[in-house]
């Protein structure tokens, strides 16, 4: 399964606003230099974070964009579905409202999809993986002196 530029972007622009000390907000143009990024693209997926209620924005000379909530309350499932929509392992994999999986290869329930069982576990074991990682975590891994030699990754037995 692979993500779009979308997530890893999107995910390092909200790494370096969670770096901001304080709540000063911090110009898009400095978030763009420092995780050399094109400046034009962190403006269409500043928007989505935006809509999405991850981040906030302040207009003006000393404006830019700020977490709307504590890193500690950020979750990558938040995240990476305000940017890339609903994670699906599959194109014909959908989730219901009622959060059923539906599959379009099945024809009014009378056939069971016979690879649904598997792209369901993949769906939860992704899901479950990002929902279970804070943007705090990632600001202190990603930070100066974070040892990452030491830290597990997720699902190691540490």
């Amino acid at each position: 399964m692979l993500f779009s530029t979308k997530a890893e972007y999107g995910v390092r622009l909200m790494v370096e606003l969670g770096r901001q000390p304080g709540s000063a907000p911090i110009a898009l143009s400095d978030v763009a230099e420092a995780e050399q990024l094109p400046l034009s693209y962190l403006e269409h997926l500043v928007a989505k974070l935006r809509r999405a209620g991850l981040v906030t924005s302040t207009r003006g000379a000393h404006g830019g964009y700020r977490l709307a909530r504590p890193a500690e309350e950020i979750t990558m499932d938040a995240v990476v579905e305000a940017l890339e929509g609903q994670i699906a392992p599959m194109e014909c994999f959908h989730e219901a409202p009622e959060g059923k999986v539906l599959c379009s290869h099945e024809t009014d329930g009378d056939r069971t999809c016979s690879t649904k069982l598997l792209w369901t576990r993949v769906q939860g074991g992704v899901t479950k993986a990002l929902a279970g990682t804070t943007l705090a975590e990632l600001v202190e891994f990603a930070g100066p002196g974070a040892r990452r030699e030491q830290m597990a990754p997720v699902g190691s037995a540490a």
